[in-house]
């Protein structure tokens, strides 16, 4: 069962503000390129590059459905 969740944020005026913080990208790049080096990551690699994948997929939702929002005021 799908259940839907209404949250109300204060837009920043700049909405390139949802992305990832330049630390926490430069560790998911980081990632990227080991497994492009090495061709594999460990476990738990795997697991912190695919949460930082799902954050950054979700950030970039935000920005998008806020630009939308924006648009639409």
């Amino acid at each position: 069962m799908r259940r839907k969740v209404l949250i109300e944020l204060e837009m920043p005026q700049d909405l390139r503000k949802f992305n990832l913080p330049p630390g926490v990208d430069q560790r998911l790049q980081d990632l990227l390129d080991k497994q492009d080096r090495e061709g594999k990551l460990t476990r738990a690699e795997r697991r912190e590059a695919q949460g930082l994948v799902d954050l950054s997929e979700l950030l970039s939702l935000l920005r998008l459905r806020a630009e939308r929002a924006r648009r639409a005021s």
